[in-house]
């Protein structure tokens, strides 16, 4: 089956396909001007969701209003990851279907009538979508979706999260055994992705692709999504050359709202 990625913002995308479409760790929209100095408030620790204006871009124009089954994830109550905006939609969508990681119930983002909460190892699974999660070196999960006979993985906040520059030799070895432990457990299940979409955060300093580069050796990827890059466009992109070297298409991000066909 053809399906359609649609980068929205920061780690926020969706997947549509013929009859569904299933938007993925909404922040804010794709046309929103507000965004950038939300993102680094939010960084700053001094912004939160419900400062948030009127949203406009592809997933209130276009998204919210396509027919078809309407499913939105998330993978922790992080606020780039996790908006409380999503619970509104019903309004619109009263059909959606929302699929989220337990630990966004523990800290009191949503009520249990609110969604299917999945913790690490727990599926969701109907005739159109399966939905796996999987561990995260943060909080949450992260997610292995099946739908129209491809494998698609969203690392949410798993990563190697590593802070060399800033962490004792024990700290960087401690986070890359966790994160690789996580790897290994992901690869019981399988060891192909046909799309991954997984942080290339440029925060973590001269080292930052270093979790996807680990996550591409170990598994044999179709196409690779940077994602967690705030707007360092360039410096995520960059990581095409090593993607490339081990046989994964590279999807190029340029501006919110890019779609490609997978």
């Amino acid at each position: 089956m053809d399906m359609e990625l649609t980068y929205i913002y920061h780690s926020g995308f969706a997947l549509s396909g013929d009859g569904f479409t299933v938007i993925m760790d909404y922040y804010r929209d794709s046309e929103d001007g507000q965004a950038q100095s939300d993102l680094n408030r939010l960084m700053d620790g001094t912004f939160s969701n419900q400062e948030a204006g009127m949203p406009e871009g592809i997933v209130h124009s276009e998204l919210l209003r396509r027919p078809g089954k309407l499913y939105v994830l998330a993978s922790h109550f992080h606020p780039d990851h996790f908006n409380k905006e999503v619970l509104q939609w019903r309004e619109q969508r009263p059909d959606i279907i929302y699929i989220f990681s337990k630990d966004i119930l523990r800290h009191r983002r949503a009520q249990k009538e609110d969604a299917v909460w999945l913790k690490k190892g727990e599926e969701y699974k109907d005739e159109t979508l399966s939905v796996r999660a999987f561990g995260s070196t943060d909080v949450g999960v992260s997610f292995l979706l099946q739908a129209g006979g491809k494998k698609i993985f969203h690392a949410g906040d798993l990563n190697n999260w590593h802070w060399k520059e800033e962490s004792t030799e024990e700290e960087v070895r401690e986070a890359e055994n966790a994160y690789l432990a996580e790897l290994e457990i992901l690869a019981r299940r399988t060891d192909r992705v046909d799309l991954v979409m997984f942080p290339v955060d440029p925060r973590l300093g001269q080292e930052y692709m270093l979790g996807a580069k680990q996550f591409v050796d170990r598994f044999r990827v179709g196409m690779f999504v940077p994602m967690h890059f705030d707007e360092g466009y360039a410096r995520a992109n960059a990581f095409r050359e090593y993607a490339e070297s081990r046989g994964v298409r590279f999807v190029e991000l340029t501006y919110r709202g890019e779609e490609f066909r997978i």
